[in-house]
């Protein structure tokens, strides 16, 4: 069995998507995930699984879209994966909250920065499958969009999910 980390798009952020952590440790025990445990309640899942990624990505987005009822996007990084955006993270020096990683799943190149639209003083450096930004003024003013669809997670969280993971 492997470590792996699930990230939900678009749960308990903003009054939209409310989802309860406890319930979502329950659907991944009942999809036969072991060592279970959420962190924050943004939707973030560590847990050990024999399956593949895709399987467990499947299994994650039947119940969550039969809770919701519609669908929830999950992106799943295994430990080695999550360790590597935090260590590789360029923004190293600066604030944790104000750097974030934005994984996605679909293909990122230097043309996805550069078609990025109201870049103010934010800062952006690709890495594989996550986009690491820093925020100089914070996020809470910035208008940026990043033309591909995907989950941000800031560098405090990515630290804390990697190292769950790493113990799991």
């Amino acid at each position: 069995m492997k470590s792996w980390v699930a990230l939900l798009r678009a749960v308990n952020v903003g009054g939209t998507g409310k989802l309860p952590m406890a319930l979502l440790r329950e659907m991944a025990e009942a999809a036969g995930f072991a060592e279970v445990r959420t962190y924050i309640a943004s939707g973030n899942l560590v847990f050990r699984s024999g399956s593949t990624r895709d399987a467990i990505r499947a299994a994650l987005e039947t119940r969550l879209e039969s809770y919701a009822g519609k669908p929830v996007g999950v992106l799943i990084r295994d430990a080695a994966e999550m360790e590597r955006v935090r260590a590789d993270n360029p923004f190293a020096g600066y604030p944790g909250n104000r750097t974030i990683a934005f994984f996605t799943d679909q293909p990122i190149s230097a043309d996805t920065l550069s078609a990025a639209r109201h870049v103010r003083d934010e800062q952006m450096v690709l890495g594989p499958g996550v986009i690491y930004i820093f925020y100089g003024d914070g996020m809470a003013d910035s208008r940026l969009i990043i033309p591909v669809t995907g989950t941000m997670r800031n560098m405090n969280t990515v630290t804390k999910l990697a190292e769950m993971a790493a113990a799991t």
